[in-house]
């Protein structure tokens, strides 16, 4: 009421118009008898500028506007622009919308990216059993500054901000009409720990093993004895995901600095893989089994073998799954750990250089182009590279690779029709990719198995990448998919800019179809002949089933724009239907 009341005297006080000569405020009231006409019109030129106003009561009356209506305001003109990006404005709207923020002082413009983090901030999920397919958000902490990071383990959710603060959302469990326990909503959170930099789970992507939670944090600890002085340590705690309870804790010299973690192995040799800012990597073992005895022990924490080869390397971010380890350096290469000889197989094609006495030697990945990141999951895995480019590799039998087909790829394939991804996530035996349009609206993407509703709207499953039924927030910014739910997170911070170049004209041609990358698109005769060949493999197919499905994927390698491409996907559905013996609709005298 207080927003409405403002936003109504602000509306009476001053005329707005786009033009920046233009904003005037009109000095007499007007009239309403007809003997007063001539005053009128005599008093129309008699305007003032609302520049002449007290920027002071400009900025308190701005700062009652919503963070959506501040930045529209801040859109008109040269004038307001500079009044709505003062950070007096920004720090009353933040403080409205994060009351226990008491001071922020990271970024250009501290203020304001607080504001916008923690009015763009929330947790999305869409269960994918159940007769509900719509996307519900769950409850926001009013401690969380920004979230950074989320993990659904087996019974709840855990979320760190940009403060460090670790929150674990309780959710509300609800039995389905089968008897499955089905995860409704985040109905109420606590603050877990402080001081966090990094956490992990079971790398599994079924959640029921995911029974402890480790946290890298930063510990303040007393220093000699004697002394009252204390100093800053990092170490690893480990937390019960079902009660929150802390189980076991590890403590690492004052002069190692680590900035992220990843788990590797199984419950009874956990390995445990600690990245340091200087970029070597460490690791130990820990017994997942004896961890809720009340004993104390000493682990051993060895350098990896990575970092022993490749002394000169530094390791800017790492990922893992339950048996391999995927390495980034700062250089944008790929290096590969593989613990088994089936993963092996699946993600390369062959045995001829696996060494299983020798597990931890890395492996190049031959990436043309400098990878920024990538997704990793049981058997096969995705990377993006500095322009954009999606390259995906292993094992491809449900089509998971979105490549068109079903075949294995030994060496990373170019998805071409896939460009500038927000987010990237490999699961089991599908994948999915987060995308933005030209006109900012972004939609999921997704290909793979389809079994179990996996894929909204793609019950079958598809071999391409396709546009999911699901309805993204606008300022999402990644996700991860369960055997029960999709969740996708919404943060938006303005300090991150493109992290993408622009392709070489020269490179044109790479995005194209592999099979059709010998002629380009870019002229009327190159496109004349791909056209010829796309209608070629129509032909081909024996049926006609097998001819919507090729038009299917041909309509997703081809460079159309993401309305023109939903449309031809939509009535591609409805003559399938049709051709099934379904109408989509109800049938008229002259059909």
């Amino acid at each position: 009421m207080v927003r409405r009341s403002w936003r109504r005297k602000l509306q009476k006080l001053t005329g707005l118009c786009g033009r920046e000569e233009g904003l005037r405020v009109k000095r007499n009231c007007p009239s309403f008898g007809p003997e007063h006409e001539s005053d009128e019109k005599k008093g129309r030129g008699n305007s003032v500028s609302v520049q002449l106003f007290p920027p002071e009561l400009v900025e308190h009356i701005v700062s009652f506007l919503p963070v959506r209506d501040a930045v529209a305001l801040g859109q008109t003109c040269r004038y307001f622009r500079e009044v709505c990006d003062t950070e007096g404005v920004w720090r009353r709207i933040c403080r409205k919308l994060s009351p226990y923020l008491r001071k922020q002082g990271s970024g250009v413009r501290p203020w304001k990216r607080a504001a916008v983090l923690n009015y763009t901030k929330g947790l999305y999920f869409q269960a994918f059993g159940g007769r509900r397919r719509c996307l519900s958000k769950s409850v926001a902490p009013l401690l969380a500054h920004g979230y950074r990071r989320f993990l659904p383990t087996k019974d709840h959710i855990f979320i760190l901000d940009y403060l460090g603060t670790l929150f674990f959302l309780k959710n509300a469990l609800v039995s389905s009409t089968l008897g499955q326990i089905q995860w409704k909503r985040a109905c109420r959170y606590v603050v877990l720990c402080r001081g966090a930099k990094d956490f992990a789970s079971d790398p599994r992507c079924d959640t029921v093993y995911r029974k402890y939670l480790y946290v890298l944090a930063t510990r303040e600890q007393s220093g000699v004895a004697g002394t009252t002085s204390s100093r800053a340590c990092d170490c690893v705690e480990v937390f019960l995901q079902s009660s929150g309870q802390r189980v076991f804790k590890m403590m690492f010299h004052h002069s190692m600095s680590f900035k992220q973690i990843s788990l590797l192995g199984q419950e009874t040799g956990r390995v445990l893989l600690l990245l340091t800012e200087e970029g070597k990597i460490y690791s130990l073992v820990v017994n997942e089994t004896q961890l809720d005895q009340p004993r104390s022990y000493t682990v051993q924490l060895a350098l990896r073998k990575m970092s022993c080869c490749l002394p000169h390397l530094r390791v800017n971010c790492m990922s893992s799954n339950q048996s391999s380890a995927l390495y980034i350096t700062d250089q944008g290469a790929v290096y590969f750990e593989v613990h088994t000889p089936g993963v092996y197989r699946d993600l390369f094609g062959t045995l001829q250089a696996f060494d299983p006495l020798d597990q931890q030697m890395p492996l190049a990945v031959s990436v043309p182009t400098k990878v920024l990141f990538c997704a990793l999951g049981y058997n096969h895995f995705g990377v993006v590279d500095e322009f954009g480019r999606v390259f995906m590799q292993g094992n491809n039998r449900y089509g998971q690779l979105g490549t068109g087909d079903k075949m294995d790829r030994g060496e990373p394939t170019l998805v071409p029709y896939l460009k500038r991804p927000i987010a990237l996530w490999c699961g089991l035996n599908h994948s999915l990719v987060l995308s933005q349009d030209a006109d900012f609206s972004k939609e999921l993407l997704g290909c793979g198995c389809g079994a179990g509703g996996r894929l909204p709207g793609w019950p079958k499953g598809s071999a391409s990448f396709v546009k999911l039924h699901v309805k993204v927030p606008p300022c999402a910014c990644s996700l991860c998919s369960t055997r029960e739910c999709l969740y996708m997170l919404s943060s938006h911070d303005i300090e991150q800019c493109s992290i993408y170049q622009d392709l070489p004209a020269a490179w044109g041609m790479d995005s194209l179809e592999p099979s059709l990358r010998s002629r380009g698109l870019q002229d009327p005769a190159g496109a004349a002949w791909a056209y010829e060949e796309y209608l070629s493999q129509i032909h081909s197919c024996p049926t006609l089933q097998d001819c919507l499905e090729k038009m299917k994927e041909i309509v997703g390698w081809m460079p159309l724009m993401a309305a023109q491409r939903d449309f031809f996907w939509k009535a591609l559905n409805i003559l399938q239907k049709t051709s099934l013996g379904f109408t989509p609709g109800p049938s008229t005298p002259e059909s």
